[in-house]
C-alpha cells in the first residue's frame, strides 16, 4: 500500500498492519475533514452558551458536578493530560504505538469528538514522520477507555514526556522539534477525546489476533510436517468425515492438511503401519479448527473496533450530546481473552506433537532426533523449554476480563482490564510462535530419518526447502549452539518468509 486514506469507516486489520509496521503514509479523507470542523463548530457553541456538558464545562469522572469555566477550559484538557499519564513499566513496541496512533485519529475523524482539525493533523504528522511517544504498557483499566497510556500518547503533542525519534529517546519536545512538528495547546474537551476510549487495547490486541492467524496457518505446516515424520494417517483428514460436524473451523484445517500434503509418499492410510494416530495428528481439524473459529470471532470484534467512535460524550452532527459508555473496554476485553486461550492451545498441542516426534517410545526414531543419543543431547531440552512455554501460556490464560477493580470514587465501578486481556493474547502468541518453530525444527530433523526414496508433499516440500534454507540439520552437539538454531528457526516464521513460500502453492484459510 502507498498511502492509507482515513474515512472513519473503513481501515481494515491489513492495512492497520501497513501502517505500524511498514511505515505506509496516512491521509484524512476530504468528507472527514468537514466531519471533523462541523463538530468542533458544536463544541464551541456548547462553550460560547456555557452549557453544562461532561467534561467540556465539568470536571472527570466522579468530579462531573464540578463546573469549570470558559477561561478554565484549556488548563482543565492540561492538568488532565498531566495528572493521567500515571503509566508503569516496559514501553509498548514501536508497531504497537503507531497502531493506537492510526486508531485514534480513525476515531477522531468520524466527526463524533468535536476536536479541532489542527489537533488531529499533529497526531496525524507524528505517525507519519514516525515520532512515536513513550507508552507505559501497565496502568490502564480498560475504562474509561486507555486513560493512562493515551495520556502518555498526547504529552509529547505538548512538549512533555518523552518520545522516539530516529531509534533516540528524547524529550517530548526535542522530538517534535527534530521532526519540525509544532506542539499546540490544548482546548476544551481535546484532551478527554483524545484519551478516552480503547486505542491502546485494541491496537496491542489487534496486531496480536494478525499474528494470530499467521501462527494458525503455521500451525497446519508444522502439523503437515510432523505427520510425514510419523508416517502418520491422512484418512483423519477427508471431507466426508468433517462434513457431518461442519465447523468451519475444522473443515479448513483438514482441507490445508489435504493439500500442504498432496502427493507425499510420507503418509498413510487405516491399518498401513497403525489402525489410529494420536490425538495431536488425528485430531488436528478439530484443535486447531476450534481455535480458528474462536480466532474468526475476534476478527469481527477487531473489524468493529478499530473503526468505532469510542470517545465520551459523544457530539452528534445535529448538535446532541450524549454521555455514555462507548469508552467501555469489554466487547475486545473478552474477545481478546478468546483469543488468548485460542493461541495457547496452539501451543500446547504443537508441544505434544513435539514431544512424539523427540521420543524413541513414540517416534520409532533416534532418542531426541540425533545420530548417536547419549554422547549427544540433541533436541532433549528443545522439549522441555517448548514445555515451559506451553506451561506459562496456561497461566496467561486466565482471562483477565473477568475481573474488575472499582475506580473513580466508585463511579467507574465495573472496568474490563482489557488492556491485561490483550497484552496476555500477545504474550501468548509470541510464545506460541516459537513452539512451533520448534516443533516445525524437529519435524525436519526428523524427516532425514525416514528412507529417501519417500516424497515429501507439494505444500511441505516448499515448507522444508524454505526451512532449511536458513536453519541447519543437527548431527553432533559440538557443532551447533542450538538456542542460534532456534533463534533463526523463530525468525523465519516472523519474517514470514516460510508462510509466503508456502502460499504461493496451496492457499491457506482458517475458515
Amino acid at each position: 500500500m502507498n498511502n492509507v486514506v482515513l474515512t472513519g469507516d473503513n481501515l481494515t486489520i491489513d492495512e492497520l498492519v501497513d501502517v505500524a509496521r511498514n511505515y505506509t503514509h496516512v491521509t484524512i479523507s476530504e468528507n472527514q475533514i468537514e466531519a471533523v470542523l462541523a463538530s468542533r463548530k458544536i463544541v464551541e457553541d456548547i462553550i460560547s452558551e456555557e452549557r453544562v456538558v461532561y467534561g467540556v464545562t465539568t470536571g472527570f469522572g466522579s468530579l462531573c458536578n464540578v463546573n469549570i469555566s470558559k477561561e478554565d477550559s484549556s488548563q482543565l484538557q492540561e492538568n488532565l493530560i498531566r495528572t493521567h499519564s500515571s503509566g508503569f513499566g516496559d514501553p509498548l513496541r514501536e508497531d504497537e504505538v503507531r497502531a493506537a496512533m492510526l486508531i485514534r485519529i480513525n476515531s477522531l475523524v468520524k466527526g463524533y469528538s468535536g476536536i479541532r482539525l489542527e489537533t488531529v493533523e499533529i497526531l496525524l504528522e507524528m505517525l507519519n514522520k514516525n515520532v512515536i511517544p513513550h507508552i507505559p504498557e501497565k496502568g490502564s483499566l480498560g475504562a474509561s477507555g486507555d486513560l493512562a497510556p493515551l495520556a502518555h500518547m498526547v504529552l509529547p503533542m505538548l512538549g512533555l514526556g518523552r518520545a522516539y525519534y530516529n531509534g533516540e529517546l528524547l524529550s517530548g519536545k526535542e522530538a517534535m522539534d527534530l521532526a519540525g512538528i509544532k506542539t499546540i495547546k490544548l482546548a476544551a474537551k481535546e484532551g478527554l477525546a483524545l484519551i478516552n476510549g480503547t486505542t491502546i487495547l485494541t491496537a496491542i490486541g489487534a496486531l496480536a489476533t494478525y499474528d494470530a492467524v499467521e501462527l494458525l496457518k503455521l500451525s497446519d505446516i508444522a502439523g503437515a510436517l510432523s505427520m510425514e515424520a510419523h508416517r502418520g494417517i491422512i484418512d483423519a483428514f477427508y471431507e466426508k468425515l468433517h462434513l457431518i460436524r461442519p465447523h468451519k473451523g475444522c473443515l479448513a484445517t483438514a482441507k490445508n492438511i489435504r493439500e500442504l500434503l498432496e502427493g507425499s509418499t510420507f503418509i498413510t492410510h487405516t491399518a498401513d503401519l497403525r489402525v489410529q494416530d494420536a490425538y495431536s495428528l488425528r485430531c488436528m481439524p478439530q484443535i486447531h479448527g476450534a481455535s480458528k473459529d474462536s480466532i474468526a470471532f475476534v476478527l469481527d470484534k477487531v473489524d468493529i473496533e478499530i473503526n468505532a467512535g469510542t470517545d465520551n460524550p459523544i457530539i452528534t452532527l445535529d448538535g446532541d450530546v450524549i454521555s455514555g459508555g462507548n469508552f467501555h473496554g469489554e466487547p475486545v476485553a473478552q474477545a481478546f481473552d478468546f483469543l488468548a486461550i485460542a493461541t495457547s492451545e496452539i501451543g500446547n498441542v504443537s508441544e505434544r506433537r513435539l514431544e512424539r516426534l523427540v521420543n524413541h517410545q513414540l517416534s520409532g526414531l533416534p532418542s531426541f532426533l540425533v545420530k548417536h543419543p547419549g554422547l549427544n543431547s540433541g533436541f532433549m531440552i528443545t522439549q522441555y523449554a517448548a514445555a515451559a512455554l506451553a506451561s506459562e501460556n496456561k497461566v496467561l490464560s486466565h482471562p483477565a476480563s473477568v475481573d474488575s477493580i472499582p475506580s473513580c470514587e466508585n463511579q467507574e465501578d465495573f472496568v474490563s482490564m482489557g488492556s491485561i486481556s490483550a497484552r496476555k493474547a500477545r504474550e501468548i502468541v509470541k510464545n506460541s510462535r516459537r513452539i512451533v518453530a520448534t516443533e516445525i525444527m524437529a519435524a525436519c530433523q526428523a524427516i532425514e530419518f525416514r528412507e529417501k526414496e519417500f516424497k515429501l508433499g507439494v505444500g511441505t516440500e516448499i515448507a522444508y526447502n524454505t526451512f532449511r534454507k536458513s536453519v541447519k540439520s543437527i548431527d553432533h552437539d559440538s557443532e551447533i549452539e542450538i538456542y542460534d538454531e532456534l533463534e533463526k528457526a523463530t525468525k523465519v516464521l516472523e519474517d514470514r518468509s516460510l508462510l509466503l513460500a508456502v502460499e504461493e502453492k496451496v492457499k491457506l484459510n482458517i475458515q
